[in-house]
């Protein structure tokens, strides 16, 4: 289910579509007009806020006054809890305003290329910052809409990073900060941002064990998707949600729907054969259904058609050495699975660590025992 509001809290009122059409006006009296309807306010109540009586306030809606004074201005923009730009004034706080919110797109878009490109860890040392000064900013009052969808991009960007590099204890803090900017989502009205923050968020709290609740975010993130290319990016965390579930039917029509979509869409790091391949391996397992998991695997697997990301290689690698496992080739189950605690000890993937020692376990006590040691070392590098 979509997370919304119960009551419009009217301290955000300005990240609206709605009232981004009133400010584009650039018109003191729309604005107040909109302010007053949006917090039920009189005429009165609205001047008291701003230092001027209720005559002057109706003169202003009327268009019988028009303010030119700066600093009456700046006042009036302060007290709104708006950008100075909007009543047509520039100044330095302004414009600082304006550069990190460009700046913030950046830092956004480069943290996720360094995450996807296997390095998390830099990109929650780039996030942190950011999320703190913008909500910093709305505490203030300051709920622009283009402040509000980056801090929700931040957020999101910060715990999906987390989601890499914590531990499987600690990985409800990833899920806790992709449920924050669900919050910050609820305001906006963009179906597109609200099925993409519910798709991350789902994939989170798969990852943090809470199964049901990610279900249920995934199906209402592909059912809000606006596009092919959306629900694209929705099925295969589905997918994988769906098998650690258990449901099998579930699994099964989500990978036929995945699969005719490949055919459609642009591939992706996770919209792509290979990733495919390796939730259907997982799925089938997940849902009981080890036999049909190796003979899957011993057909021919998929030839990559995009670049695959660091941490997919080590997905791959764990889930490969399961099947091969439970096929009775323990030498190939050992030589994927070394491969995978290499791979995940220098990519910082805490929880993929513990997903080979879960799947070594007592058969493979020399493979778990490496992977232990390895994780060890990084739980002293997250303490630090």
């Amino acid at each position: 289910m979509v997370l919304r509001p119960c009551v419009r809290h009217a301290a955000w009122h300005w990240a609206t579509p709605e009232a981004q059409a009133v400010l584009a006006t650039r018109d003191l009296a729309a604005i107040l007009r909109f302010h007053r309807r949006v917090h039920g306010q009189s005429q009165a109540e609205t001047g008291d806020l701003i230092g001027y009586d209720k005559t002057y306030v109706s003169a202003i809606e009327l268009g019988k006054r028009r303010l030119t004074d700066v600093t009456a201005l700046r006042h009036i923009a302060e007290r709104l809890a708006l950008p100075p730009h909007v009543l047509g004034i520039t100044d330095r706080t302004d414009t600082d305003f304006r550069a990190v919110i460009q700046f913030g797109q950046s830092t956004v878009r480069l943290a996720e290329i360094a995450r996807q490109a296997g390095h998390a860890s830099e990109a929650v040392a780039e996030l942190w910052p950011l999320v703190a000064r913008l909500e910093a900013r709305a505490r203030d009052g300051h709920t622009e809409r283009e402040a509000l969808r980056l801090l929700a991009d931040a957020r999101l960007g910060l715990g999906t990073a987390l989601g890499n590099v914590l531990p499987e204890e600690r990985l409800a803090t990833a899920a806790h900060w992709t449920a924050r900017s669900l919050r910050v989502v609820s305001f906006l009205d963009d179906p597109e941002l609200t099925a993409t923050a519910l798709r991350m968020h789902g994939n989170e709290l798969r990852k943090a064990g809470l199964v049901g609740a990610a279900v249920s975010r995934l199906v209402s993130a592909a059912a809000l998707a606006p596009n092919r290319t959306s629900r694209a990016a929705v099925l295969p965390l589905l997918a994988r949600a769906a098998g650690a579930l258990g449901n099998a039917s579930l699994l099964d029509r989500t990978v036929q729907d995945m699969r005719a979509l490949l055919e459609e869409v642009d591939h992706t790091s996770l919209v792509n054969p290979v990733a495919l391949y390796e939730i259907e391996l997982r799925g089938l397992i997940g849902t009981g259904r080890a036999r049909a998991a190796i003979i899957r695997a011993e057909q021919e697997a998929p030839a990559p058609t995009i670049a695959v990301a660091p941490q997919w290689r080590v997905i791959e690698l764990i889930t490969s050495g399961k099947v091969r496992l439970l096929g009775g080739d323990t030498r190939g189950a050992v030589e994927l699975l070394t491969q995978a605690v290499t791979q995940a000890h220098a990519q910082r993937l805490p929880h993929q660590l513990q997903r080979i020692i879960r799947t070594g376990g007592d058969a493979l006590a020399e493979v778990s025992g490496k992977a232990e040691q390895a994780l060890a070392q990084l739980r002293i590098e997250l303490a630090a």
